[in-house]
């Protein structure tokens, strides 16, 4: 089998990737509470009074019973148990007794206190939300199916959000003043299509309402949905699709708001393995989540999709926690500059539900300098470019390096005054470096070239004739996309 690293079919338009959304499997009734009040009072008797000294004796007095228990208990503090299922009361474990007045009780096996209702069905949520997903190892779009609206919900806000307390009484360059300051330009996404509903995150990129996500969030929308837009105070605003990309995974959205902060883009390139950073978004629905980790690896090829969806992601890898729902928002350094966006998970099968297990600390990002190039094109035409080389590859090799393809009647391996045949490559060649790095996978040198811009020079070794050559071509823009 051969493919064309310049027409793949992840340049398709899809309308849903149903392999991308995880069911939401909160319980639909509130979760059972459970009431703790104080012990029972027990009576304590009396020590009786010592004689008189110098008197006669004097009877005692009619001794007063103690009353009995009330079988009702004394009015305490009462305590609600969050338990992580919606089981009846009946099942529920029994909780130790409290140690004493006004004192809370332990929390009971397998849950704790939280300051509000509905804690439990978010246990399950994060317990239970991996039950879609192949078997096996893989990656995994970040996108979730909508849970219901939050009730805090604002419709037709008249400004925009403003930073917590955090950005201004938090050392500047720490991870609660830079949240604090980015979270009101991070953004909830809510795409709803005929094949169903899903979230996932954005984030403001210029004072013109655009908002840059992922294509998996919005592609189920694309064909006659709906898409909302949720800032962090909870507005609501209605969005429409400006420009989005299969291949690199991306997408822009608009509301028409003038007065939302924009957050600074950084450089990807200065970016080395070790350098600390924060993600923000709206994972399992919950909005306005911040994690932090570190940049784990840079260039780890990814391609997250199938056949008809494939992204090709040349990828910033991080071990902030990134789960479904994260997909679209912002990876930032400690200068709260974006460096990347949050595309995709690593999953495995072991230890997992169904399959996926949601965030295992190993997180993909697609880098920033892709992303202003990307995201620029959209905006301008909505539609991304696609540096080629015009060759087909050998999938069936096995060898070191990559195999150009055979000619095969009607199909010759080489396209006709594209940047390999002007660099003189020939069918059979094997490319066992894209500008100095190995590559032995065809999506891995796919990831290479899609890393790069139309009109960049890029140099490749080859193997010919167990001969080691190196050339250099200038990428041209794919001309055969759907």
């Amino acid at each position: 089998m051969t493919s064309m690293t310049d027409s793949e079919d992840a340049t398709r338009p899809i309308d849903v990737n149903p392999t991308e959304e995880i069911p939401w499997a909160a319980p639909s009734a509130q979760p059972a509470l459970l009431e703790v009040s104080e012990p029972e009072p027990v009576a304590v008797p009396t020590p009786a009074a010592p004689a008189p000294a110098a008197s006669a004796p004097t009877p005692p007095p009619p001794a007063t019973p103690t009353p009995p228990p009330s079988a009702t208990p004394t009015p305490g503090p009462a305590w609600a148990a969050y338990v992580p299922t919606a089981a009846p009361a009946s099942s529920l474990p029994s909780l130790p007794p409290p140690a004493g007045p006004g004192t809370l009780p332990p929390a009971p096996p397998g849950g704790g206190r939280r300051g509000g209702p509905g804690w439990g069905g978010l246990v399950v949520v994060a317990t239970a939300a991996a039950v879609a997903g192949g078997i096996g190892g893989g990656i995994i779009g970040g996108n979730l199916v909508e849970p219901a609206a939050s009730p805090s919900a604002r419709p037709g806000a008249t400004s925009g959000p403003t930073a917590g307390a955090g950005a201004s009484t938090r050392p500047a360059g720490s991870i609660a003043q830079i949240a604090a300051a980015v979270t009101p330009s991070v953004v909830t996404i809510k795409a709803e299509g005929a094949n169903g509903s899903g979230t996932g995150s954005g984030w403001v990129y210029d004072k013109l309402g655009h908002i840059v996500t992922n294509n998996h969030v919005v592609a189920g929308a694309a064909e006659g949905g709906k898409i909302t837009v949720v800032l962090s105070d909870g507005t609501q605003l209605p969005a429409t699709i400006v420009g989005r990309d299969v291949s690199y995974d991306l997408a822009v959205v608009k509301v028409d708001r003038s007065d939302l902060a924009p957050l600074p883009l950084g450089r990807s390139a200065d970016v080395v393995v070790g350098d600390p950073v924060i993600a923000v978004g709206a994972p399992l629905g919950l909005e306005s989540t911040v994690t932090s980790g570190i940049i784990s690896a840079l260039n780890r090829p990814v391609t997250p999709g199938n056949d008809k969806d494939r992204s090709y992601i040349n990828a910033l890898q991080t071990d902030a926690a990134i789960n479904p729902g994260n997909s679209g928002g912002p990876l930032l350094n400690l200068s709260g500059d974006v460096i990347g966006v949050n595309s995709a998970i690593a999953q495995v099968s072991s230890g997992s539900v169904g399959g996926q297990s949601g965030n295992i600390g190993v997180g993909f990002a697609i880098p920033s300098d892709q992303v202003k190039i990307t995201v620029d094109q959209l905006i301008a035409s909505g539609e991304a470019q696609h540096p080629v080389i015009g060759v087909f590859l050998d999938r069936s090799y096995s060898g070191q390096g990559v195999r150009i393809s055979d000619d095969q009647a009607g199909q010759p391996a080489i396209r006709a005054g594209g940047p390999a045949e002007k660099a003189g490559l020939k069918a059979g060649d094997v490319i066992t470096k894209f500008d100095g790095r190995p590559v032995n996978d065809p999506d891995a040198l796919v990831v290479a070239i899609r890393s790069r811009a139309v009109g960049d020079s890029v140099e490749l070794t080859i193997l010919r004739g167990g001969q080691e050559q190196t050339v250099t071509m200038v990428l041209q823009a794919d001309t055969t996309k759907n």
